[in-house]
This record gives C-alpha cells, structure tokens and sequence, in this order.
C-alpha cells in the first residue's frame, strides 16, 4: 500500500528552467536536467494503472507504466529498453512533444499526474551515459532496397525500422544537413542540435546511408529513383506555409515564420541561407501572428536576438486555465498553454483579426486589427467569428512573422508525373497501407495525414515501414504503432 500512495507522499515536480535572465543571453537548452534520484522519486508516483490511459492517449503506444516502474527502481537498463520498443526518437520527444500521455494520466482525475515527458528525457539520458545506446546492427540484409525522401522524424523513423528489417535505406534531404524541421524548424533552446548528430550517428554506424544537400526530382532524376531502389517512401512534411491575404501583405518586413527560424538556426550552427534577405529582429518591434508552437518559439527568438519588444497575436479567444465542463478526461483538454518563451517576456493578445498591414516607403510599421468575437455559433454547432463594433486598434510591427500553421505538402512536378496526387487538404492521397498512386511509392508523415505531432510523425513512420515490408516480402515482422 505504501509504494501505491506514493504519488500522495511525493510531489509533483514539473521541468525546471534556467533563469530567464541567462538563458535569453544564448541558445542552449532552457531546462536544468533533473538528477537521478529526483527522476526515480518523480517516476515512483506513477501507479501503474491496470488501464494505463496514458499509454493510450500516446500515437506511439509508449508503455508508460513499464518504464516508470523500472526507472523507479533505478534499473535503467530494462526502463530504456521498454521505453526504445517503441519510439525511435525518444531524445527528442522528450524534449518537444507536448505530451499528450499527461493529461491522459488517471492521477489527473483529482489529483498531479506524472511528470512523463520529463521521466522518459531522464530515462533515455541515462541510457546515453552509461554506454546502453549502441549501434544494433540487423541481423541479416534482404538484398532489397527502400529510399526514404524527406529526413524529418517520420523519414527518420521509417529509414530505422527499415534498416532493422534488413533494407538498404538511403535518405535523401535536399537542405544541407539530415533533420528536416528538427534541425531547421526548431530552435536550439528547446532542441540543441547535437542531440539529433548524436542519434544520427549511431544509425550511420547501423548501415543507414545520409544524402543531404540532394533535391530529388533535380539533383536526382525521379525515374533514376525508381530503378535504383525497390521502394519508395516520401516523407518531406507538410511545409507549404498559410498565407495572410491581406491589405499591405506585399510590404518589406513581412515573413514567414519558417523562413525566419531556419535563419536563426543556420546561424546559431555558423551557416548562412544562401540567397535570402537577412532576417533577424535586433532593435525591431516584432508582431507574431499565430499562437501555437511555431509562434512561441518565434517569440523565444526574438527575445535572444534583441528585439525592442514582441507581441503575440491570435485570432482565437483565450483558452481557459483548466477544463471545462465539456471537456473531460482522458482527451486532450482545451486549455491554456504557456512555453518557455512566453516567461522571457512580450505580450499575447486573443481573439485578434489582423485587417491589413501598413506601413510607409514600402515596409511595415503598424498593423491594423480588431477584436473578434466567437461566442455565437452556426446550425451545425460551430463557432462563429464576428467582429465588435467599435475595438479596432493598431499594433506597432517592424518585423511581422506570420506563424498560422501549414495548408499543405509540396507536390512538385516529378510527383505529378508519377501520378501522386493530393487530396482536398493538401494532403498526398495513399490508401491504407500508406501506398501513393505510384507502384512502390509510399508517403508517411505530415506529408500524408497534415501538420501534426512528432508522435504522429514517427508512428506514421514506422506504420510505412511496415507496410513496405509486407510489400516487398509478403510479410512483416515489424510492429503497426
């Protein structure tokens, strides 16, 4: 009875962070890792639950329970091959999924459920430094061969499931270096870029081949793609950013949010964007209009690059601090949401439309906005925007970065001519074994089902693999997530 009450006798204690005032000096990870016997006590408060919600609220089905309790007794060992059975990129989920497991935990119900994400960063860390990562080499090669277009976590995971199975597996990344957004998309405050060459490394070592700097369908010719290799699989995400129609958008100081933070992480990894204007908010009073995690982390890198002041504008209403009634557990609630960025400082703004963007000699200096409100709803339930009468007000902006998400993946030509389609969304059309309309052709990822998750990314990743397997062998050994 005693270790099930643990969680009464021991307190929840969320990430730390490093102080606010250092940490905006530099672009190392903001949190403070936690030691091993906090890790352990923190992990000692799951209960293991007879129905673990937490596992099922996970895209990736991470058995919680299992690593909690290992951790907990301090075997690191058995923890990190439980928590390594079904994530290939446990390093960087616990660091930037938002944790849709927490929530989802049956402490949350009345009482502080566990710190997840936080426990699997202790568990993998710990694995890492006591030598039990290492290169596993598969047992046996097919002679086959699968190409894995696009190296963010979805083409990652793919090519490492793949490579298990016994495939050659050569991943194509037309931008300079592997990662996809891991690398280019995210900043090095939340994510620094030597744990993903860390991870990539021990795949190089597993047989896993890396084409960065290699544009498929330019570089290398599509149909010299489809001879080399026995499949295919296109993970290039869904990286078509949504656009502000707008008074004013063709005004100098107005980017998108991608374009913006690729800068900044080039430049924090000493590299230069080839042929972009240099983008950077020293000085500026910047706007970001959007206010998910992109916007957020626009926020953070503003606040590191000098800017005079940031605020954060988003079209929809406040979230409320905790669950409504309408909103129970396990699902993921509907609630406010802060980042790190947002503690450095800055102003948020809800239920803001931006009108048009003004300005003088050709470049941005204000926007024009409005209060919206969303109170009233359609016959079909859904909220209605309506603008108030009287609340329209202007926002001072040098620098405008529009954060509002992605509409859908590229399909360039060379995709077209192998008659891949996409869907209403924007999404790439496959059935339900991730197949294209191309024979051997399959798509994973936000490429395939829209922006998402990193955990829908990688469960997407390795569900492809194992359906190009079967594919290519009849049969699958591999798991579905």
């Amino acid at each position: 009875m005693q270790d099930f009450v643990r969680f009464v006798d021991v307190p929840k204690r969320p990430a730390a962070y490093r102080p606010v005032a250092e940490r905006v000096r530099d672009y190392r990870d903001v949190t403070v890792m936690r030691g091993s016997p906090d890790s352990q006590a923190q992990a000692s408060r799951c209960i293991s639950c007879a129905v673990a919600f937490c596992h099922w609220a996970c895209p990736l089905g991470n058995r919680v329970p299992d690593w909690n309790t290992r951790a907990a007794e301090g075997d690191w060992a058995a923890a990190y091959q439980a928590l390594a059975a079904t994530n290939n990129l446990p390093e960087i989920t616990a660091r930037v999924c938002p944790a849709p497991c927490e929530p989802a935990c049956v402490l949350q119900i009345s009482w502080e459920g566990v710190t997840i994400r936080e426990n699997e960063l202790a568990v993998i860390e710990h694995a890492f430094q006591q030598g039990l990562v290492t290169p596993r080499h598969p047992r046996r090669r097919t002679g086959k061969s699968v190409a894995v277009v696009g190296s963010g976590p979805a083409g990652l995971s793919c090519a490492d499931q793949l490579n298990q199975a016994g495939y050659r597996v050569v991943v194509f990344e037309r931008d300079p270096a592997i990662g996809g957004l891991l690398r280019y998309g995210i900043p090095d405050f939340k994510l620094e870029k030597w744990v993903l060459d860390r991870r990539l490394a021990l795949w190089e070592q597993e047989g896993i081949a890396f084409r960065a700097g290699v544009a498929v369908g330019t570089d290398y010719p599509a149909g010299r793609l489809l001879k080399d290799f026995d499949a295919v699989c296109l993970t290039g995400g869904a990286r078509v950013p949504r656009d502000l129609p707008v008074p004013g958008r063709e005004l100098a100081g107005i980017h998108f949010a991608m374009d913006y933070l690729m800068q900044s992480n080039l430049r924090v990894a000493g590299r230069r964007g080839k042929g972009r204007a240099e983008l950077s908010a020293a000085g500026t009073r910047v706007v970001v209009i959007g206010g998910g995690d992109t916007g957020a982390d626009c926020v953070g890198t503003a606040h590191r690059q000098g800017a005079a002041r940031v605020v954060q504008l988003e079209l929809l209403p406040k979230p409320p601090e905790c669950r409504g009634a309408g909103d129970l557990w396990p699902d993921w609630p509907k609630i406010l949401r802060s980042s790190s960025s947002h503690d450095e400082g800055g102003d948020r703004e809800w239920s803001v439309l931006t009108k048009a963007l003004l300005g003088q000699r050709g470049r941005v200096d204000r926007l024009s906005c409005v209060r919206v409100d969303w109170t009233q709803a359609d016959p079909d339930g859904r909220p209605v925007m309506r603008e108030l009468p009287g609340t329209a007000f202007e926002v001072e902006g040098d620098l405008v970065l529009l954060a509002m998400g992605f509409s859908a993946a590229e399909l360039p030509e060379w995709m077209r001519g192998l008659g891949i389609r996409a869907d209403a969304r924007g999404a790439i059309e496959t059935d339900a074994q991730y197949a294209t309309g191309a024979k051997g052709v399959f798509c994973a990822g936000d490429m395939r089902r829209g922006q998402s998750l990193i955990v829908h990314a990688i469960r997407d990743g390795r569900n492809a693999a194992h359906h190009i397997d079967r594919y290519l062998t009849g049969a699958s050994e591999l798991p579905l997530a």
